[in-house]
């Protein structure tokens, strides 16, 4: 029994909600649109695409210095719901966008680095737009959402519920790692050292990957919740249960207990509504996982949810990322492309307790013993390199003569694919033609590959591959001919419809500016307003989104979009190239209870197809009609990415005849020019919001932190930093030594680098912020520093400086040398407790431990314990509060 119906009638158009979806569905669509091969897919990485609302902006915490007026976190859901009818006027049908869930990394915008699965981000939100309200906002406009989810990975925070590393302050500076992400230590009952903000960069990071990994041969993650591989190889099985990147920690799916957690934070967005799945990772997690586990799992729940869809097709599908020009990838089919199409070919043996993981005490090396991970590896055997010839094939895709017939879905695994061997050559037409041509039989059905020439990690193999799609104009329409008629279905990645970005790096993480990479901001290209009455049918186009929508290759896709829709052949229908003469030509056919759809296609050049059907024949490019009685139809075409479509009259489904207009790559005669608008020069401007950002709410950076003067007792050793304005130093360290007696007075002989952490005391009257460090031990008058050197937690760092006791140091060495006060204090801060706020959060700095007095405005008193120095104190909402006497304003 196959777990996924694929080809499913509906009556009329209920597949969306509501009255106006139904008519802009009958209005668009020639045939039902019934499944997902009906559809054409825009992709958008949510936080790049459009900013709707300012005060959601956030910097990542990396990269800052390359993203001044760009924050990372910049488009949302509100600024994707005002351009939904920009993705409608290209004619797309469903958007798929990036992960939702909450993250933690620090370079996190585009969502693969999982801290909580359970929850959507807030720096997507807005006070008045949820995930729902996208939802709601496609659906009216007779659109799909197809979400993408990682089952494969967390970030290297931890897990909300699966391994609570940190409380997440929602309401403290996003931007600022130390405002947001709340250690939740042992001394608190939780797992990280009490130290553990002390620790130096690395050390945080051995200190979070143990609790998930084991990596100190200590039995942490007790319940094996994630894998605990180490060395692993991208070729073999090996790269399905280990750690693929530092923010991609390999969660155990073959866990019961993980994968039902997957499957249940998951299932509440197939209850919202979504449409679709496009997972992550796919190529890293066995088939036999997604067989067992995820493929019935969200199945079972698409189909006890449809309602959310109005009873509309649920459809997944995978990245199984092989960047290979092959179908079988090393010649191993276990990890190519197509074997995930299929259910197994034998019955393997599944544990579905959790508890049957939790007595197994697994390090890096230690072998595999659990029933699951066993079947993984045999799999694998049955199905590794050389065993090509077993795999089974199909001919769900293709014609039989001129016939279509029924599709036998038996075997389908319920998960279709990225189209990878079709996207890495597709440097060309003629790569990507032949490749699917030679290699389709191997797939359940390749009519329902996900085909895209560029995407947010590659372009094609030599075109090159790291960048943009480079190559010329002309071979972008060429390849898009390819995809909107041929089998598949076809996704275009955000602004690829006025070549966006070309020719520059697509991914080069915190390293470059996002404005330079693949992934920057499309909003400046799109600004204006527009009327949409359909699918790919517009009028009054204001601003910029004029002038991108009239750039010829934009043109283009819309025409694409327009015919496609009105051919149910070329949306579902098998092929075939038999009796048909010329360089890219071939027929499709689809037929149903209600539909009989037959076309033939010639893309770049003339074409004869030979033995076909005799009937009158309308192409959807020109017009023109032949009457063929011979079995025989020549079509006369020229120009790169030209074509005609020759398209049959049946009774069940006359031609369309003409479809769309002449332009530049789609004519007649000649080619059509179009006068595209100028653009206003705006479409690349940066955003006055700097990108410090609390989603949650409370205070901007630096808000009601008190003016500070610097202040150190007779005895004491201790210097000062003024911390530059761009914001380059937010968690400042002192690293400071003698090179004479070789003594580090911040860690002594045990001494790691970026060294102790200084206290952040206030601000100077510039706006800057001052922070303090003191040396807590015995000061000695023999033995005194004689340089010092300040970091933001090890990068970047000042050079090394000479040391100057009560020295107020700027990133360019010593300001003044602030006198000592005469009277004697203890320790390491000034003698009275001092209490301010910054970043949404309340920081109490006190001469020794106590307890505080919190008051609130309305009545309410809490008390607070408070150590030695700085102290944070999280969880207070917006408002007014007394703190020991001291005014403070969240």
């Amino acid at each position: 029994m196959r777990l996924i119906s694929r080809v499913k009638a509906l009556a009329g158009a209920l597949l969306l909600a509501g009255c106006l979806t139904q008519q802009a569905a009958a209005a668009s669509f020639v045939g039902n649109r019934d499944d997902f091969r009906d559809e054409t897919i825009y992709f958008v990485m949510t936080t790049r695409f459009y900013d709707g609302d300012k005060s959601n902006n956030v910097q990542c915490w990396d990269g800052q210095q390359y993203n001044d007026g760009d924050p990372a976190w910049r488009g949302d859901f509100k600024g994707l719901i005002e351009k939904l009818d920009y993705i409608k006027a290209l004619g797309f049908t469903a958007i798929w966008i990036t992960p939702v869930v909450e993250n933690a990394s620090g370079y996190d915008y585009h969502g693969y680095h999982a801290s909580d699965f359970s929850k959507v981000d807030h720096r997507y939100e807005s006070e008045d737009v949820t995930f729902k309200s996208l939802i709601d906002a496609a659906h009216q406009r007779g659109m799909k959402v197809i979400l993408d989810i990682v089952l494969n990975h967390t970030g290297n925070f931890g897990e909300a519920n699966l391994c609570k590393l940190f409380d997440r302050n929602w309401k403290g500076d996003q931007s600022d790692i130390d405002a947001c992400m709340i250690p939740f230590t042992q001394k608190d009952g939780g797992r990280l050292p009490d130290d553990y903000l002390d620790l130096p960069s690395g050390e945080q990071y051995g200190a979070r990957l143990r609790e998930m990994k084991n990596t100190d041969n200590k039995n942490h993650d007790i319940h094996n919740l994630w894998h605990h591989f180490g060395q692993f190889n991208w070729d073999d099985n090996t790269r399905w249960w280990a750690q693929i990147a530092g923010d991609c920690v390999d969660l155990n799916t073959e866990n019961p207990r993980t994968a039902n957690y997957l499957i249940d934070c998951y299932t509440n967005f197939i209850k919202m509504g979504v449409d679709g799945f496009r997972i992550d990772t796919g190529g890293h997690i066995a088939r036999l996982t997604f067989n067992k586990m995820f493929n019935p799992a969200f199945t079972k729940a698409a189909e006890t949810y449809k309602a959310a869809r109005n009873g509309g097709p649920f459809f997944m599908f995978t990245e199984v990322c092989a960047r290979y020009s092959q179908v079988w990838y090393r010649e191993i089919p276990a990890l190519s492309v197509p074997f995930y199409t299929w259910q197994e070919s034998k019955d393997y043996a599944w544990d579905y307790s959790p508890e049957s993981w939790d007595n197994l005490t697994i390090f890096e090396q230690t072998p595999f013993t659990h029933t699951n991970m066993l079947s993984c590896q045999q799999q694998y055997a049955d199905n590794g390199a050389s065993t090509q010839g077993s795999q089974p094939t199909s001919d769900n895709v293709f014609l039989r003569g001129n016939t279509y017939h029924k599709p036998d879905y038996s075997k389908y695994s319920g998960l279709s694919v990225i189209d990878f061997p079709m996207h890495h050559n597709f440097r060309d037409i003629g790569s990507a033609w032949g490749i699917a041509r030679s290699g389709d039989k191997y797939y359940n059905d390749a009519s329902y590959n996900v085909v895209y020439v560029d995407s947010h990690d590659y372009a094609p193999n030599g075109a090159p591959e790291d960048q943009r799609f480079a190559q010329g104009t002309d071979t972008w329409a060429e390849n898009l001919s390819l995809m909107f008629t041929f089998r598949g279905i076809p996704c275009l990645y955000y602004g690829s419809e006025i070549e966006f970005k070309k020719g520059c790096t697509i991914d080069k993480g915190p390293n470059i500016p996002l404005k330079d990479s693949g992934r920057a901001y499309f909003g400046g290209y799109i600004k204006g307003d527009i009327q949409v009455n359909d699918f790919a049918d517009w009028t009054g186009a204001t601003g910029n989104m004029n002038a991108t929508l009239n750039y010829p290759l934009a043109l283009h896709i819309q025409r694409l979009n327009r015919i496609r829709m009105a051919i149910p052949a070329l949306r579902k229908g098998q092929y075939s190239t038999e009796g048909c003469a010329g360089s890219y030509a071939f027929k499709r056919r689809f037929t149903d209870a209600t539909t009989d759809s037959y076309v033939l296609v010639t893309i770049s050049g003339d074409a004869t197809f030979s033995g076909i059907e005799n009937g009158t024949y309308v192409d959807a490019i020109t017009g023109d009609t032949k009457t063929v009685t011979d079995g025989k139809l020549t079509a006369n075409c020229s120009g790169r990415g030209n074509m005609r479509i020759y398209v049959l009259n049946t009774a069940l489904t006359p031609a369309p005849g003409k479809v769309g207009e002449d332009g530049k790559f789609l004519y007649g005669a000649s080619p059509v020019s179009n006068t595209q608008p100028a653009y206003d020069g705006t479409q690349e401007e940066l955003t006055d919001n700097p990108g410090g950002g609390n989603p949650g709410g409370g205070s901007n950076p630096g808000e009601d932190i008190p003016e500070y003067t610097p202040q150190f007792s007779n005895g004491e050793m201790a210097v000062f930093f003024e911390a530059p304005a761009d914001n380059s130093y937010k968690k400042v360290s002192v690293w400071c030594w003698s090179s004479t007696t070789k003594t580090n007075f911040t860690g002594g002989a045990s001494a790691k680098w970026p060294g102790e952490r200084a206290t952040m005391m206030g601000k100077a009257a510039n706006g800057n912020l001052i922070w303090k460090w003191t040396f807590t031990g015995t000061v000695d008058t023999s033995d005194m520093p004689t340089h010092i050197i300040f970091s933001n937690a090890g990068s970047p760092q000042t050079d090394n400086l000479e040391f100057k006791n009560g020295g107020y140091y700027t990133i360019n060495g010593v300001d003044h040398v602030v006198n000592p006060t005469t009277s004697s204090v203890d320790g390491n801060v000034s003698a009275s407790l001092r209490a301010y706020a910054y970043n949404g959060t309340i920081f109490v700095i006190a001469p020794e431990a106590t307890t505080v007095t919190i008051s609130s405005i309305d009545g309410r008193t809490f008390t607070q314990p408070v150590e030695q120095g700085e102290n944070r104190i999280v969880g207070f909402g917006k408002g007014i509060y007394i703190v020991e006497g001291q005014k403070i304003i969240l």
